[in-house]
């Protein structure tokens, strides 16, 4: 999948908002993250994961690892537990295996990869490498990427949650050329979960997927929450309008993350989180109130205009 932007134009948009320190911010997470249920088991989780596609796919040494594992002991100490990744995302897999064993932070995390190859054997010997890679014996979720070999795919995941390996199968896509086939597979298929694109700017999964998958009680982590570069570059040197201040946004990620979690029918969406500060600012956007339907609009409008 595409990078977030979690670069430059994210660190001048925090600059810009005269964020308070990270380290003076901690009194304002007492309150616990927003919860929603996996619906296929009412199982709770945190609204807001890490997704680790390009930022997370570093040369695995110390000093590389070192941001990342900060990062993802704040994200965990902060209530956080999903972290979603890939074997095709680079050294993601095998960076989140030096990071999950210290302490007990495997048993804190749900953790979510996927199996993009073709044929059985090939995709159980993928399986196993991400076991390897990550140094776990299970995994919770493990979605069919991008829809490769559904029907197949699927036979051996559920293989495998027999097996007690996995405890949730799913699907992903990450463009809205692929709305067509998850439509289908949705349909066709009893799933645990759907991985999809939506954001403020790009809200056909809104029309299309989202009711369906309420409908057949599947739950929806959400990929490039942030628009790619395309949100942050829409507003860069404007200032989060002050309508935003009711439903508790300090910042423009808060701002965008609150809109997609507005949509009931999300369950959690996997923005890309280098670094403890940008956990911090994420994670507030699933503290208290979201927007409602009518706010969603005026935020929509707002964007809109720009």
């Amino acid at each position: 999948m595409p990078p977030s932007p979690h670069g430059l134009s994210r660190r001048a948009l925090v600059a810009a908002a005269g964020l308070i320190p990270f380290a003076q911010t901690l009194s304002a997470v007492e309150a616990g993250l927003i919860r929603r249920p996996i619906p296929s088991s009412g199982e709770m989780l945190p609204v807001l994961g890490i997704g680790t596609s390009r930022r997370y796919e570093v040369e695995p040494t110390p000093d590389k690892i070192a941001p990342l594992k900060e990062a993802v002991e704040r994200f965990v100490a902060l209530g956080g537990s999903v972290i979603d990744t890939a074997p095709s995302y680079g050294t993601a897999e095998e960076v989140l295996g030096f990071i999950l064993p210290e302490g007990s932070l495997r048993e804190k995390v749900f953790l979510a990869t996927k199996v993009d190859t073709t044929g059985r054997a090939a995709t159980r010997a993928e399986f196993d490498r991400s076991l390897t890679r990550m140094k776990v014996g299970t995994i919770d979720l493990v979605a069919v990427h991008n829809l490769i070999d559904t029907a197949e795919n699927l036979a051996v995941l559920r293989d495998l949650k027999a097996e007690g390996k996995i405890r949730y199968v799913g699907v992903t896509v990450w463009r809205d050329g692929q709305f067509d086939g998850l439509e289908e597979v949705m349909r066709r298929e009893t799933l645990d979960a759907i991985q999809v694109n939506y954001a403020i700017d790009n809200r056909e999964a809104a029309a299309r997927i989202l009711p369906l998958a309420a409908d057949r009680g599947q739950a929806v982590m959400v990929n490039v929450p942030f628009g790619r570069d395309r949100l942050f570059k829409a507003v860069q040197g404007k200032a989060v309008p002050d309508f935003a201040k009711g439903f508790g946004c300090a910042t423009w990620p808060q701002f965008f993350l609150k809109y997609v979690l507005g949509h009931p029918a999300v369950t959690c969406p996997i923005p890309g989180m280098a670094k403890a500060a940008y956990v911090e600012d994420n994670l507030a956007a699933a503290r208290g109130r979201l927007p409602d339907p009518a706010e969603r609009k005026q935020m929509e409008a707002f964007i809109d205009a720009l």
